[in-house]
């Protein structure tokens, strides 16, 4: 089967994770898609296939060959966005691509001006949604690479391997992707998450990141008697939000500079909750931005009386560079093995995170691999066929080159 088949069977399970949820799993569709995988790598010859009760799948192809060589992993989450509808998408293939903006319905318009990487897309055959949905190729598209080059190398013996490590993980994008991730048992020496972006992207710099809830606590009167009585948490919100440095936010921010991204509010005159995430890849920022939250409560505090701004700050993942930067041999194979099917490596911080993020501060050595996708948690979320191809030939030279070690 090709990668794309069975993407396009994987997107017909909603795997939607829920940030509000105190399940493990967050969602009931992760565990319905983890099944399915794990009659599927069985069917394939993977013995050992499981799925834990958290939700996490693991296999293992064995070496097939005398000498030692590394014990490599591959990983992708089953989870989508919350961002975006993910039940009911209805992928569409536009073969023989023109090249030019593409109607998804009535509308919504995938316009080449907005997003130019289109143009370089001409003559492949590029999967859309129908502007209602997001389409689950983050990262539902790396499973299917996974599962492809696993179903190859078990039904091709000529192929030379090493002892191959699978898992796919939940609730990436609610950041608890490696909450119960086994990585004594999964056992490998390093391990690549092939998550997102453009064929031939090779990340190995992420954010620092964490997550700020600030709740404001007013006084709620009547309008009509409310004269030196009324404190309004909503306006005391904005304060808080306008406080902040303005100029560090997403909209204006690129590269390796950091945000604090508001993307949550919700409350009336009594209470008001502002959810923020922060990022960074500068350790010495991230830090200076958490204080900045800490200075603006205490000012609040100082101005309207104790409690009426509460803060909770926790970190979600570190720069992943810190510790990879002693170890890029391992970036080094997989920028050989770009190279060697053709590619150029694209090597780019990531403006987010991954699993691999965390896992490797935990021990497992894990950079980024991309998937050919591109327009992530939204509508206009895209992928050609021929670039889920050219990303499998990757993670296979990958197979291919630590053999040979």
């Amino acid at each position: 089967m090709k990668s794309y088949q069975r993407f396009l069977e994987y997107v017909k399970i909603d795997t939607t994770s829920n940030p509000n949820s105190k399940t493990q799993p967050s969602s009931p569709g992760q565990k319905i898609l983890g099944s399915m995988l794990v009659q599927e790598m069985k069917n394939i010859g993977i013995k050992d296939a499981k799925m834990d009760g958290y939700g996490y799948v693991y296999g293992t192809i064995p070496s097939n060959i005398d000498k030692k060589v590394d014990t490599i992993g591959f990983i992708a989450h089953m989870d989508t966005s919350c961002d975006m509808p993910g039940d009911n998408i209805k992928p569409r293939i536009i073969y023989d691509y023109d090249g030019k903006s593409v109607k998804l319905n009535d509308d919504v318009i995938l316009d080449v001006n907005q997003f130019p990487f289109l143009v370089d897309l001409k003559g492949e055959s590029l999967i859309v949604t129908d502007g209602t949905t997001l389409l689950g190729a983050d990262n539902k598209a790396g499973i299917a690479e996974i599962m492809t080059m696993a179903e190859i190398i078990m039904n091709s013996p000529d192929i030379k391997h090493g002892t191959i490590k699978i898992a796919f993980t939940p609730d990436e994008e609610i950041g608890e992707g490696t909450m119960f991730f086994d990585i004594d048992g999964f056992n490998c020496d390093y391990a690549y998450t092939v998550d997102g972006g453009k064929e031939g992207s090779i990340e190995f710099e992420n954010f620092n990141a964490a997550s700020a809830t600030v709740t404001i606590n007013g006084v709620n009167i009547h309008p009509g008697t409310a004269k030196g009585k009324m404190v309004n948490s909503i306006e005391i919100g904005y304060e808080f939000h306008n406080l902040l440095p303005q100029f560090l936010k997403p909209a204006y921010t690129e590269k390796y500079e950091g945000f604090n991204h508001l993307n949550e509010i919700s409350g009336n005159v009594e209470k008001t909750v502002l959810k923020y995430i922060i990022r960074n890849h500068d350790i010495n920022k991230f830090n200076k931005q958490k204080e900045d939250f800490l200075n603006i409560q205490n000012f609040i505090n100082q101005k309207y009386g104790p409690k009426t701004c509460i803060l909770d700050i926790k970190d979600s993942y570190f720069n992943m560079y810190e510790y990879l930067k002693d170890k890029m041999e391992i970036v080094e194979i997989a920028k050989k093995a770009i190279t060697n099917v053709g590619l150029t490596p694209i090597i780019n911080p990531i403006r987010g995170g991954t699993d691999g993020a965390m896992l490797t501060y935990k021990g497992l050595p894990c950079p980024n691999l991309g998937t050919g996708g591109y327009n992530f948690h939204g509508r206009y979320e895209c992928i050609t066929i021929e670039g889920m191809d050219r990303a499998l030939s990757v993670l296979l030279e990958i197979v291919r080159l630590v053999a040979e070690k």
